[in-house]
């Protein structure tokens, strides 16, 4: 079959994942790749895909109602997958309305363009998709039940920091500038389907990692760090907990939810891999300087603990059961083969992380974490 996709942030980590996965295994699709280009997305992430013949890149920002319009019309787009989105909590406590404008405007720019588009055939919305990714962040936090942790856990007894789970029932309590901006994302979506009938799907995903991730995020910030030798600062004691889910997992989850989720539904997305965060940096540095060949703990005393985050949630865990059982999707990696994947792909792609790692990249972190 035929189809037109549009890909919204498809230069950015988990969009370029995507993108790809789309471009080589669907041969007969056009995938168009929308993307701002701002600091995090990246064409080199795509530079395998780009002579692909089924693949466009469009540099265009979402909130270009008028520009996003045009797409739709030209590429006679049948589908979206919206990923497109400002994601990282400490610029949006800096910057909230940065975050507002592209997460919800940017959002409501793309379902407007795709009613109008879509509206305008003679079969309106049959055979069509809008698929909105989202982030557990909405949910706001559970409790740390189990401070220690309890390795006896299993997957339907609770997880091993506490019995609570988001699902897709959770109600939404958002604590941060970015996770209100995403809330509001997802309840437009809702609400052009509920008011004009178009067929969209939510899902509300986990933390990722694993290659191309722009590093102001936690585990290729850290790698790098390690690899300089330089201070891993960590919010408070590190005792945050997240639900890991490696970044090509997702990719494949996108696909499947995209081609076999039922319309109007909410899936969740996550590992069952929870982790403190001071657990993953120590990870890091086993793995970061075993395969560097430097003795073991080498690099323990770059941590370094500073102010907690004003609205730091304290554990966020996902229930992928629904998914499971509807469309048999889980993740296919154990969190330690996922992570000496991702560590080995960083120190082999360093020339990658050198041009993103700017003098003005560095000052930014710097002035983070000098007052504290």
């Amino acid at each position: 079959m035929k189809r037109n996709i549009i890909i919204t942030g498809g230069a950015g980590f988990i969009g370029s994942h995507v993108v790809r996965l789309f471009v080589n295994k669907y041969s007969e699709y056009h995938i168009v790749n929308v993307d701002k280009l701002t600091y995090a997305g990246n064409l080199a992430n795509l530079k395998d895909i780009v002579d692909k013949p089924n693949y466009t890149f469009v540099k265009a920002d979402i909130c270009d109602f008028d520009i996003i319009l045009d797409i739709f019309k030209k590429y006679q787009i049948d589908g979206v997958i919206h990923l497109a989105a400002e994601s990282h909590v400490d610029r949006s406590i800096k910057d909230p309305f940065t975050f507002a404008k592209t997460n919800v405007m940017g959002t409501l720019s793309i379902l407007q363009a795709a009613k109008i588009y879509w509206e305008s055939l003679p079969e309106k919305y049959e055979g069509k998709r809008f698929y909105h990714i989202s982030t557990d962040e909405v949910y706001g936090a559970l409790k740390l039940t189990k401070p220690l942790g309890d390795p006896n856990c299993n997957k339907c007894g609770g997880g091993p920091f506490g019995e609570e789970f988001f699902t897709e029932e959770t109600r939404y309590s958002p604590h941060s500038p970015y996770s209100a901006a995403k809330a509001g994302s997802d309840h437009f979506v809702r609400a052009f389907h509920d008011t004009y009938g178009m067929p969209t799907i939510v899902t509300n995903c986990s933390n990722n990692y694993g290659p191309y991730q722009f590093p102001e995020k936690l585990i290729p910030l850290f790698i790098n760090n390690i690899c300089h030798r330089k201070p891993l600062p960590i919010y408070g004691k590190g005792e945050n907990v997240r639900d890991w889910l490696y970044v090509v997992d997702h990719a494949q989850a996108i696909d499947l939810i995209f081609h076999k989720g039922k319309v109007a539904e909410t899936y969740n997305i996550g590992g069952f891999n929870e982790w403190k965060n001071i657990d993953i940096i120590k990870v890091l540095i086993k793995t970061v300087d075993r395969i560097l060949g430097r003795p073991e703990d080498a690099d323990m005393d770059l941590i370094t603990f500073v102010t907690d985050r004003a609205g730091h949630d304290m554990r966020y865990a996902i229930d992928s059961t629904k998914l499971k059982n509807e469309l048999g999707w889980e993740p296919s990696l154990q969190f330690e083969e996922g992570i000496e994947k991702t560590v080995r792909w960083y120190l082999d792609n360093q020339a990658w992380m050198d041009n993103i790692i700017s003098g003005e990249y560095e000052k930014y972190y710097e002035s983070m974490y000098s007052n504290r």
